[in-house]
């Protein structure tokens, strides 16, 4: 069985039917990639998971660990241990980098999946970011910037994934996460990625383009067109889509 499970899923927004059946299945340990072109539904997918209640789902499944993960609010998923990492992450004039993952952190710990309740200590806390921020070759001094306020794409996307370490979730969707970067700061971001996956992480990559995927190399590669996954595949059905586009590796009654 696996970690994550999504079976027969439809979604829509505005009465607007975007999802049309997905299934798709996961365990810690993987690294998936979702592909398609503007407007297939990628980033639906990745708010219907993580609960976003601008989606209505109207049939179909998502159970993670086996719980039924559309009974649980969005802060419940988080605690569970799923992350999503935004397309556009938003900024928090005011408060610092330092203060914000704090917050998050006891927020988790309140009932969360590693059963710990307790706040974490200043001297632990700051441990922990130090050595992360390390580990991310994040610039110390962001620390003490105000969150997402004046940074640049490939520092917010940095500082995402930094969230992701601190948080350890156990499975992390990673929504075009390279969306906007430069090469080197695609390549600190993908960096980041490896060094935090392991067996007890299941990574899904929505992505549109191939690029991302020289760094961070999925085990499976999923087409989503038109809210349906139309073809699934090793990584090397990336290096067709780049080769052939979209069209050449959709099946005709999906065109």
């Amino acid at each position: 069985m696996s970690d994550l499970e999504i079976q027969g899923l439809y979604a829509s927004i505005d009465g607007k039917e975007i999802l049309k059946g997905i299934d798709l299945e996961l365990s810690r340990g993987e690294i998936h990639a979702v592909m398609g072109p503007n407007g297939s539904g990628k980033s639906t997918l990745a708010n219907v998971l993580m609960g976003h209640p601008a989606y209505e789902v109207t049939a179909g499944s998502v159970r993670f660990k086996g719980v039924d993960v559309l009974e649980l609010e969005p802060d419940e998923r988080s605690r569970l241990g799923i992350f999503l990492a935004f397309q556009y992450p938003h900024a928090l004039p005011g408060v610092t980098v330092s203060s914000f993952m704090r917050q998050v952190m006891n927020a988790h710990r309140r009932g969360g999946h590693d059963g710990t309740d307790d706040p974490i200590s200043v001297r632990d806390f700051a441990a922990l970011l130090r050595g992360n921020m390390e580990l991310l070759e994040v610039d110390k001094s962001m620390a003490g910037r105000y969150l997402n306020d004046g940074f640049s794409g490939g520092e917010k996307k940095r500082i995402e994934i930094l969230q992701m370490a601190m948080l350890k979730p156990e499975l992390a969707i990673l929504d075009e996460t390279d969306s906007g970067l430069d090469i080197d700061a695609l390549k600190v971001v993908a960096n980041g990625v490896n060094q935090l996956a392991g067996p007890d992480l299941g990574v899904l990559v929505i992505t549109h383009y191939q690029r991302i995927l020289d760094y961070i190399r999925p085990d499976r590669v999923h087409v989503l067109v038109d809210g349906r996954i139309v073809r699934s595949g090793g990584p090397e059905l990336a290096h067709e889509l780049e080769a052939g586009g979209y069209a050449a590796v959709t099946p005709k009654e999906h065109v």
